[in-house]
């Protein structure tokens, strides 16, 4: 129950009597019950008052959007088009875990056929006002009459324009017929074999050309469309089959001639969902799926309306007592598939031009923008917090939580330091001040100022005398935990991983799992899993989901390195660790089943031997890393299925990376720090420090970039308020 953070009531085959179980690591399960067990559940859930859950479940899907307040971040542009779609989804009962209510996207181009793709031209996307059966007005005439003529002998069946839905069970396993398990499940569908190949989805353009040609078929797309190149592989060489006209075996799904390949598709697709064009017109789409024109006249007249048994409340399985009969309309719904929970009775408000929404968001207490956003605009700030004798090796992002020896609560995050000499810094970080031209706030801790000349060892509550004589003190070896109460250390020399109070000023567990040095500790985004490496070449991911207890628990030991592990990275999100070695490998694993996935070597910009220096993983599941040999030293993305998808030399020796939005942030002792986009590594913003750059954090929000110096500064990178006031 202390992993529980939300449970939905759902819908299954338009019975309520579903629940939707979400945890904190993002994971979650469908169960499907009665009507009179799932409440029963429910009660039992809420007697027991689980710490992090937000009894949400009970509310109406209309009650749930508007108590989320996710559609004014999305007015305001505080959240992606994509994040936008995906919160609509869920909220009016789509799920990953049905596929007859599989989350529904829209198409939003029209061009599959230009060598290169213009998003600043409103004829290369799709009309969203419109259903996907008449965006081709030559289809509407026929529609009409479709719906003009339709009449139910029985009085049962309503009058409706289109015969096929625009998401249901087999529109979503001809998408995705590629990846298994859909592959099995298509098959099934299809008796015992794949469809005929002519049927199946074998070229973007030419899916987009039928359902132009006639409104028979009107399926909208699912989100892989904007974030999965792997369903456009055939990876797995299944045999589609050959087309009848040309007897061309079927493979990978053709792309349009803009598109290099599935990766750059995705990342294009995406760009095009998050454009102007999209952003202005998405509110039309939202209003046809989940709005006012989802029912009623206003379906009518905009030619929204489907075959009845799609629509909430349209058939009442409890009621049917003939089972032969049920089990046909339950069939029936399943396949057809079902309609939305409609969320907007009023027409969905607009959303904020770019640069109104920019200028709201610079003057916001609240909200400040992703940099990446406004890369042109950004400015260098600089934070003296030591000095250069004893420079700071470790920063951590901002965390909520106490601050200080006194334990005074605050208002602002803490940003944890610790310098070569073992000193621990906690300082207020806050992302905004309305009254300083820097637009935010870092107050350097007065402890961490007192203690910086004494000699006293009592002054410094991590002597390194605790450490391995063979380690340097660096980065890799401290996690905050999410809470700002802990940290965690490595590189002792009995091989244990340490647990530092702030609140106690002293250790208060210490944990051995390795049998040599651990070399490198992260932790994950969600505050559950933290992963170590050692020297004795295994990782091992660790249980910290506990608040109330210090001491991390082993949940899993990972093998596979021949040589020590020199830093590792861990997403539980997408149930993804990851380490590098002294072999120069980078292996990725499954965190709940221990299981090693892929073997990453870097490519091109490397002779053997090699060292892996740095890894992380993005939010969209990518893995980069940087890597150094005898002469050269390079930087590496890769898929989390094992495609690269850039290589490139740089400069100086890499001395941190990260990942924002769509881009790498790498920084190095030459006092470069570059963002480059994380397919191809193209260089989109450089910013010479000209000091060596110890590593570099990213704040949330991705409003400003951390990177503390040799000379004892941070460099803070973010936008400038636009005046002092």
């Amino acid at each position: 129950m202390t992993k529980l953070r939300d449970v939905y009531l759902r819908r299954y085959n338009l019975r309520r009597s579903a629940l939707e179980f979400f945890l904190m690591d993002q994971s979650n399960y469908f169960l499907n019950f009665t009507t009179k067990i799932r409440l029963k559940v429910l009660t039992s859930i809420y007697s027991v008052h689980p710490p992090n859950f937000s009894f949400n479940s009970s509310r109406h899907p209309q009650d749930l959007l508007r108590k989320s307040g996710c559609t004014q971040k999305w007015v305001n542009r505080e959240i992606s088009n994509f994040e936008y779609l995906m919160q609509l989804n869920t909220i009016a009962g789509r799920t990953y875990n049905d596929l007859s209510q599989y989350p529904v996207f829209p198409w939003v181009l029209a061009d599959y056929k230009s060598e290169e793709l213009d998003l600043n031209n409103p004829k290369t996307f799709r009309d969203l006002s419109r259903p996907v059966g008449v965006v081709n007005p030559n289809n509407e005439a026929d529609v009409q009459a479709k719906y003009r003529n339709f009449e139910d002998p029985n009085g049962v069946i309503g009058k409706f324009h289109y015969g096929t839905h625009y998401s249901n069970s087999a529109g979503v396993l001809h998408y995705l017929v590629r990846v298994e398990p859909f592959t099995s499940l298509h098959i099934e569908l299809q008796s015992g074999r794949f469809d005929v190949a002519d049927r199946q989805f074998h070229s973007i353009a030419q899916t987009w050309k039928l359902l132009m040609d006639t409104p028979n078929d009107v399926k909208e797309l699912i989100p892989e469309f904007f974030f999965f190149p792997e369903f456009l592989k055939n990876m797995n060489k299944f045999d589609l089959g050959r087309l009848q006209s040309s007897k061309t075996r079927i493979g990978d799904v053709i792309l349009p001639p803009w598109a290099d390949s599935p990766e750059d598709f995705i990342y294009k697709h995406r760009k095009a969902l998050e454009s102007e064009y999209v952003s202005n017109h998405l509110h039309e789409w939202i209003d046809l799926i989940f709005g006012y024109k989802q029912k009623g006249q206003a379906a009518v007249d905009a030619m929204n309306v489907f075959y009845y048994c799609s629509y909430e409340g349209a058939v009442d399985l409890d009621a049917i007592v003939d089972p032969i009969e049920r089990e046909a309309v339950e069939g029936m719904i399943n396949n057809f598939g079902q309609t939305p929970s409609q969320l907007l009775k009023e027409p969905h408000p607009l959303r904020l031009p770019l640069d109104k929404a920019l200028e709201k968001m610079m003057k916001s207490d609240h909200k400040k923008p992703d940099l990446t956003m406004m890369l042109s605009e950004l400015s260098t700030f600089y934070v003296e917090i030591t000095d250069s004798k004893h420079p700071m090796v470790f920063l951590s992002p901002p965390r909520s939580g106490t601050k200080g020896l006194l334990q005074t609560f605050m208002t602002d995050d803490t940003l944890v330091t610790v310098c070569d000499n073992s000193l621990i810094g906690r300082h207020s970080w806050l992302p905004y001040d309305r009254h300083s031209n820097k637009g935010f706030t870092l107050e350097v801790d007065q402890s961490h100022i007192l203690l910086k000349g004494k000699k006293d060892p009592n002054a410094y509550p991590m002597r390194s005398s605790s450490y391995h004589p063979s380690i340097e003190m660096n980065s890799h070896l401290f996690a905050v935990s999410h809470d700002a109460k802990y940290l965690f250390t490595a590189g002792h020399w009995d091989y244990s991983v340490k647990t530092f109070s702030f609140s106690k000023n002293k250790y208060v567990s210490s944990v051995i799992r390795h049998f040599d040095v651990v070399t490198c500790l992260a932790l994950d985004s969600c505050g559950w899993y933290m992963i170590s490496g050692s020297k004795d070449c295994t990782s091992v991911v660790w249980d910290v989901s506990n608040a109330n207890n210090t001491n991390p628990k082993p949940f899993q030991t990972l093998l596979g390195h021949d040589l020590p592990v020199t830093c590792v990275a861990i997403a539980t999100e997408l149930d993804m660790a990851v380490s590098g070695s002294q072999d120069g490998t980078v292996n990725v694993y499954s965190i709940h089943q221990g299981l090693l996935v892929h073997c990453l070597t870097p490519l091109g910009c490397v002779s053997p031997p090699s060292i892996i220096t740095f890894v992380t993983i993005s939010f969209q599941g990518h893995i980069a890393f940087s890597s150094k040999d005898k002469k050269n030293h390079s930087v590496h993305i890769f898929s989390c299925n094992g495609d690269n998808l850039g290589s490139k030399y740089v400069a100086a020796q890499v001395t941190g990376i990260t990942t924002i939005s769509d881009c790498l942030v790498v920084v190095d002792d030459a006092g470069d720090l570059t963002l480059s986009r994380l397919l191809g590594l193209h260089p989109v913003y450089d910013v010479p420090l000209h000091i060596p750059i110890q590593t570099v954090v990213a704040t949330p929000g991705n409003t400003h970039l951390l990177a503390p110096l040799r000379d004892g500064k941070i460099a803070v990178i973010g936008l400038p308020n636009s005046n002092n006031n």
